[in-house]
């Protein structure tokens, strides 16, 4: 498998996956008026009083993915725009402008709404970061690749809108449920893991650089795919069934049920997948795509205390 078709697969599995006013006059009389009476005085008073007006006001904050907004709604903090999105929000952003779905933002809205800032996620910004420039908006990009990078994201927007109460008690609880796992799991086998990441007509073997990836290192799974630098490679079932995987976890996005029937079709016409050894001890699992989406999440304890049952039958015994 050649590194740049890993790379041009990951594209387009990442794309199709998360294809998700002048002032008045009265405004600006105010504004001279309050110009005229700023110049009376000492410049340092009015730069001091400008900093602290500025201080207290609120942030106008749009949130494009569904991950970052559910971020914010934990911090307690408002927004004034969302994703489009069929999957439920808090219910805290009802009244919320939605933007319009996470891979292509309507970025007229955006901009009509005048924000102080602009969030999405690093796996978009390669192709999110040239159409927000060119529409005069300065977005910020996450990593929310890993549970580590997102609970970073998650302490650096408490640091910055006075949340750091909320973020590091959230970061708390993450980091506690990996510090268990680590207890519970030591006395077993770690078990080595094929992950799939399919869409419908296709499908992509995941990394440990990717979420899902990570979720189970952190599960203490062990991924048959070591030494790459992407996301997402390329599927060669050959190559693979060298591996020979305990496990086999497919994970299916964009249409899930589609993406399972299309699965099931592949392990059953495709002769080589029953020689695997994941495949004959039947330990082969299809993820829920609510828990294992395709950045960090909220739901990462869940998605891993899910995951601990697959990667150790011993423990769904207990």
């Amino acid at each position: 498998m050649k590194r740049h078709s890993y790379i041009v697969a990951s594209l387009l599995l990442l794309l199709f996956i998360l294809t998700g006013c002048a002032q008045n006059q009265g405004n600006e009389q105010a504004a001279n008026a309050q110009q005229a009476s700023a110049e009376t005085l000492p410049q340092s008073i009015s730069t001091a009083e400008q900093n602290s007006a500025n201080a207290n006001e609120s942030p106008r904050i749009v949130s494009t993915t569904v991950a970052i907004t559910q971020m914010l709604d934990a911090l307690e903090l408002d927004v004034i725009g969302v994703p489009t999105s069929v999957k439920e929000l808090p219910q805290r952003y009802d009244d919320a402008t939605r933007v319009g779905n996470p891979m292509s933002p309507d970025m007229e809205l955006v901009k009509s709404l005048k924000p102080s800032e602009v969030l999405s996620v690093t796996t978009l910004e390669y192709d999110l970061k040239p159409v927000f420039e060119e529409a005069g908006i300065e977005a910020t990009f996450l990593n929310l690749t890993s549970v580590a990078s997102m609970n970073q994201s998650m302490l650096d927007l408490g640091e910055k809108y006075d949340r750091s109460a909320q973020a590091a008690e959230l970061v708390g609880k993450f980091e506690q449920k990996v510090s268990d796992i680590k207890e519970l799991t030591a006395s077993y086998e770690n078990p080595t893991v094929l992950i799939l990441m399919g869409i419908p007509g296709s499908y992509l073997v995941a990394t440990e650089h990717s979420y899902i990836g990570d979720l189970v290192r952190l599960a203490g799974g062990i991924n048959v795919v070591q030494g790459e630098e992407v996301e997402y490679l390329a599927s060669n079932t050959e190559y693979l069934f060298q591996s020979n995987p305990d496990v086999i976890l497919r994970a299916a996005h964009g249409m899930p049920d589609e993406v399972v029937k299309m699965f099931d079709e592949e392990f059953k016409t495709n002769d080589i997948w029953k020689h695997f050894n994941a495949v004959q001890n039947e330990r082969v699992y299809d993820l829920e795509e609510r828990l294992f989406g395709t950045t960090g999440n909220l739901l990462a304890i869940e998605a891993i205390d899910a995951l601990l049952p697959m990667l150790y039958p011993e423990l769904a015994q207990k």
